[in-house]
């Protein structure tokens, strides 16, 4: 998870005071959480090793005596006993054989881990008494110097307050805001209250509709909150929780709610990561920074875009060399973030396809530039003219080239993506929106950050929008009178998502499940190179071979053996259709329509090139296929009947790229059949505009017009 700038004040904490409440100590039958509070005090010996003064406010005496007088009331009680209404237990008798417990049990437990605690229980009344205050103080001071735990809690069971507990003559009513005393009193530079539940939700936690709140502003969120149920167990709640947190964050002490369930959330905290919700006495002045909106980040997007369109072809030219020169310049600081990126998805447990698509490898950042530079060399596609009509006497219709507008651009883990996509944006005069996958979050930072620099100011930066936040995808699908196309590049889940929420036009693909057929009269050497390098070459691509169809007759000569053996060579894992898996004693394959992303591929054998092509058409994804053969007649077959974006003919799947067909770069390959297809480079990105100049001309009825519609020279 990402740090938050305003999670910056952790580097000066040092003295930390931790509430648990009774839903974190007990479970949802009453008994003791055992596990989460064993977690709990390693992650305090962590901390108290590390030079933290922690202090620790319990709650879950009453609970816990409750529980076991309970039982000791049933083992006491006779048959006729048990049938009579049972009278409440007295809540002072719980607290008082709870307390006991509770504490025998965090002493066991910190005696394990070589920590000694010690227990201070306290009253309302007694902070009523200057001389307590002080001695409270010299008695924490004592403590924390000897690296031993003080565990606070009201002493329940002799207090004199009586619900309800909240009055204007109290100093404290419940545990949450007993911490936030101890906090002030004790001079703390951080209250961690440990909840059930992540943090402070804007509704019920219960409620789909409900979202995490980060940082609680005041001003902004104490009218929008809707609070759930109160807690299941204990005297406060979320409503305590907050009332609490606001008290001692406006006293100047930070403090954070987050779930004490989860694993080494305090110790998360503690490194400045986003975890539950921050209160904090500037939150205020955090708020203008707040990410620009969705409708204003397109908005901002469109009008740059309009001055870029109005800069000259070579001005535009020379923002894409300064970008390539940029990038060459920050080699190693775009190298560093990228390098994070891809530690801490190797840490999280990601596939290996995905941290291969992730990794900008050595010298890719010098393939990109390199890639800009060609797109800018290239002729402007901006005011084209394509077609010229001379409509009547001096009257001259043009059809030119036109940018698109905005588009938005969805894509995970590539961060070269990124690079690729904001160069043929800038050359084809479109503003940008993009967001990546939240794995490659650094790198699509630095790089968005190295591309909008070199931007000029008459552009601006704003052009090309990198958008942080996955809320706002939806927000930005809404906008079909801003954003003029959306390009989704990852999963078919995310394209079949973005397909059902928007009314803006998609293009894209889904998969990219590509086949090599290898026929009967292949040539078997360059049958293998071909193979291989489409499975090899790289195996997380979407042009990489997914599914390998062999002639029925090369099983018999031996040379679908000889194409096995060299792919398990290379460490090719093969799955089988039905016919292969059984002669080739592989497992088989779950399903023909399967994009692997990585060094496995299926094999099936078939008939023929026209069983080769109902195959395609039925298990394929209309990306790129290919057949290796030496008979003309078979390849044509193959050519003209396979009915995908891009069909080859002894040449390697991988050819399917923008960058290898001149394109200079592409935002993606598209399967879609209307507007762009195969590799989307400039032209893709483009409409067009129809220009009419006249002299004078009116239709008035077509009285006085005498049509020519005569092609013209697009040069004349």
């Amino acid at each position: 998870m990402a740090e938050d700038s305003s999670r910056a004040f952790v580097k000066d904490v040092k003295r930390i005071v931790i509430k648990v409440g009774t839903a974190v100590v007990t479970r949802n039958d009453g008994r003791l959480a055992l596990g989460r509070l064993g977690a709990l005090c390693e992650q305090i010996k962590e901390l108290n090793s590390q030079g933290y003064e922690i202090i620790l406010v319990s709650s879950g005496a009453v609970g816990l005596g409750r529980q076991r007088l309970r039982y000791r009331r049933l083992v006491n009680s006779s048959f006729a006993d048990l049938q009579k209404p049972q009278v409440e237990l007295d809540g002072k008798a719980c607290a008082a054989v709870g307390q006991n417990s509770l504490m025998a049990l965090y002493d066991t437990l910190f005696s394990e881990l070589d920590i000694s605690s010690a227990q201070l229980l306290v009253t309302d009344s007694d902070f009523r008494d200057r001389d307590f205050r002080k001695q409270l103080n010299e008695t924490v001071k004592s403590l924390l110097s000897l690296k031993v735990i003080p565990i606070f809690n009201e002493n329940d069971a002799v207090s004199t307050r009586k619900a309800p507990y909240e009055d204007s003559s109290g100093i404290f009513w419940d545990n949450d805001s007993l911490a936030a005393l101890l906090a002030l009193e004790l001079k703390a530079d951080l209250l961690v209250l440990l909840s059930d539940v992540e943090g402070l939700y804007s509704g019920p936690p219960s409620d789909p509709k409900s979202k995490l709140i980060h940082t609680y502003v005041k001003e902004k969120h104490q009218g929008e909150i809707t609070f759930g149920d109160k807690s299941r167990v204990g005297r406060g709640g979320m409503t305590a929780k907050v009332k609490a947190a606001v008290n001692a964050a406006y006293a100047g002490i930070p403090v954070v709610i987050t779930s004490g369930s989860a694993p080494e959330n305090i110790i998360r905290v503690l490194q400045g990561q986003r975890i539950g919700t921050l209160f904090h006495q500037d939150a205020h002045l955090w708020e203008p920074t707040k990410e620009v909106g969705a409708r204003e980040m397109a908005v901002a997007a469109r009008d740059s875009s309009r001055r870029l369109q109005a800069l000259s072809s070579q001005e535009r030219k020379k923002i894409l060399l300064d970008i390539a020169d940029a990038f060459e310049a920050n080699e190693k600081l775009i190298t560093v973030e990228n390098e994070a990126d891809v530690a801490a998805a190797q840490q999280a447990g990601y596939e290996k396809s995905l941290i291969s698509r992730l990794a900008l490898k050595p010298g890719k950042i010098a393939s990109l530039a390199k890639s800009i530079r060609v797109l800018a060399n290239m002729e402007d596609p901006i005011g084209r003219v394509l077609k010229k009509t001379q409509l009547a006497d001096g009257l001259i219709l043009e059809k030119t080239s036109s940018p698109l507008g905005v588009l938005l651009i969805v894509f995970e883990s590539r961060p070269d993506a990124l690079v690729q996509i904001a160069s043929l944006a800038i050359r084809s005069g479109n503003g940008l929106l993009l967001k990546g996958g939240k794995e490659a979050k650094r790198s699509n930072a630095i790089l968005h950050k190295v591309i909008t620099e070199a931007i000029p100011d008459i552009v601006g930066g704003k052009v090309i929008g990198l958008v942080t936040s996955r809320d706002e995808i939806p927000d930005l699908l809404k906008l079909d009178d801003v954003i003029d196309l959306v390009i989704p590049r990852g999963s078919n889940k995310l394209v079949s998502q973005i397909k059902s929420s928007t009314k803006i036009p998609v293009l894209g693909h889904a998969d990219g499940i590509c086949h090599v057929y290898v026929d009967k009269s292949a040539n078997m050497d360059m049958a293998k190179r071909v193979v291989l390098d489409a499975k090899i070459d790289y195996p997380a691509a979407c042009n990489a071979m997914e599914t390998l169809l062999v002639h029925k007759d090369l099983v018999t000569n031996g040379a679908l053996n000889e194409l096995i053996v060299d792919l398990r060579i290379q460490g090719v894992t093969l799955y089988g259709g039905p016919r292969a898996s059984l002669l080739l004693n592989i497992p088989q394959a779950r399903s023909f329509h399967h994009e692997y992303n990585s060094m496995e591929c299926t094999v099936e054998i078939v008939d023929d090139v026209a069983a080769a092509i109902d195959h395609i058409h039925h298990h394929g994804s209309a990306h790129t296929d290919c057949i290796i053969t030496e008979d003309q007649e078979t390849a044509e077959i193959f050519l003209y009947q396979v009915d995908s974006a891009a069909v080859f003919h002894n040449a390697s799947t991988r050819f399917c790229d923008g960058a290898r067909f001149g394109l200079g770069a592409e935002v993606g390959i598209s399967t879609s059949r209307i507007h762009a297809r195969g590799p989307v480079g400039v032209e893709g990105l483009l409409t067009t505009r129809w220009i009419l100049k006249g002299s004078g001309q009116v239709v008035d009825g077509d009285k006085g017009v005498i049509y020519t519609h005569k092609d013209i020279p697009i040069n004349s």
